[in-house]
């Protein structure tokens, strides 16, 4: 009977791992065909610079304000039918978005109704986890869950440059419709009279919890603060590298998919990590001491190659640090971002929400300030870079003097 529960356990920790990390994928890769498509499509409709930083920004808006809500939804309505309505809302947002692009605010709002899809998806899964994923396997379950995210852009860097720009949002946005369906069949929730069931109960259920607490707690700030510092660098790679390859480095069309490298070294690390993390954590490791080195590794690494980046003419070595820095950022996923299952597992999917919401600030910023600093800077990128890697650096810092890993919620 021990057997059979164990294999059973096994067989649906798997599944559900598995499910979350292909939803992730499709929104990984949603994310980044218009940074790519934008280049064909910016020479079709005559967009200036800040144009483009405005279109490639409206995704941001709408995905810090549904954030929350898809936090506070999950816990409430369950996250099949949250992860299920989040996926149906971002690929029907991609399908159609190429019937707009002559009608630039309404190619804004197609990029608000992604990012508002998008937003409900992650804080969703982070709730999922929190209820399905015991402690000694969560390391790993967030690796796989970030890396199958770097895995979708990488996808997308490598077949987006060699279809016609429409086709990118037609192909991608069909592939959620049919994650939808094979989620719907696949996935079974478990409930109780109020919502759903622990696979591993934690060992304080606090049912009345205000949402000061949520903004009231330094473990939870230095969450917050560090998952907005490792942001701030991963939107300006994801927004602005194709572009800045293009005009600063002499990329061409097909020097374009050299974008996918970041993210494959990105989900192999994040793999990588996990599964050290969790081995760390097997050997008598203190949970907090895991989380502290896996999160310091991956926003002072990144902050450091970042700083070689902005310092090299070169189309390869530029390639070679900003993958390195991409690469070494995925280990945040067994850091801070695997912390709030730790600190708050009645309330994951909403702290994840909060951090989340605080970390896409940068995403609704730096298509706009990058567009300003280039402009004000005569062409040059190198201040854009030098502030990622300060923010970079300053967050390690907070996170490593204020997390903690006993639950606070």
């Amino acid at each position: 009977m021990a057997i059979t529960l164990s294999v059973t356990q096994f067989t649906k920790t798997s599944s559900t791992i598995s499910l979350c990390s292909l939803a992730n994928f499709i929104n990984a890769a949603d994310r980044v065909i218009m940074p790519i498509a934008i280049i064909q499509m910016s020479q079709e409709f005559k967009w200036d610079l800040h144009g483009q930083g405005w279109v490639l920004s409206a995704f941001a808006v709408g995905y810090m304000s549904s954030m929350v809500i898809g936090g506070s939804a999950a816990k409430r309505y369950g996250g099949k039918t949250i992860l299920t309505v989040a996926v149906f809302l971002w690929s029907l947002s991609t399908f159609i978005t190429p019937f707009f692009p002559q009608y630039i605010y309404l190619l804004i709002f197609m990029r608000v109704l992604l990012g508002i899809g998008e937003g409900l998806g992650l804080p969703t899964i982070f709730h999922i986890f929190a209820h399905t994923i015991p402690v000694e396997e969560r390391s790993r379950a967030f690796g796989y869950l970030v890396a199958m995210g770097s895995v979708g852009q990488t996808v997308a860097a490598l077949v987006c440059p060699h279809l016609p720009w429409p086709w990118m949002f037609y192909s991608f946005g069909a592939l959620g419709f049919a994650w939808v369906i094979l989620w719907m069949v696949l996935y079974t929730e478990v409930r109780g009279p109020t919502e759903e069931e622990f696979i591993q109960p934690p060992k304080v259920n606090s049912s009345n919890v205000r949402w000061t607490e949520f903004l009231s707690n330094w473990p939870l700030w230095s969450v917050y603060i560090a998952h907005f510092s490792m942001n701030w660098s991963n939107y300006i790679v994801m927004q602005w590298l194709p572009t800045y390859m293009s005009r600063n480095l002499g990329a061409d069309k097909h020097d374009i998919m050299f974008t996918a490298v970041p993210y494959i070294m990105n989900s192999l690390i994040g793999v990588g990590a996990g599964h050290f993390a969790d081995k760390l954590i097997a050997q008598k490791w203190t949970v907090l001491s895991v989380r502290r080195l896996m999160t310091a590794i991956g926003l002072l690494g990144p902050g450091l190659f970042m700083l070689f980046f902005s310092a090299v003419n070169n189309l390869l070595l530029a390639v070679i640090f900003v993958s390195i820095s991409m690469g070494l950022s995925a280990c945040n996923s067994s850091g801070h971002l695997s912390n709030h299952a730790d600190i708050a597992p009645n309330y994951a999917g909403i702290t994840f929400a909060v951090s989340n919401t605080l970390a896409t600030i940068p995403g609704i910023t730096c298509g706009p300030l990058t567009a300003e600093l280039v402009t004000q800077s005569h062409g040059r990128w190198f201040p854009v870079f030098v502030i990622a890697a300060a923010v970079n650096f300053v967050g390690a810092v907070i996170y490593l003097s204020q997390s903690a890993a006993s639950q606070i919620l």
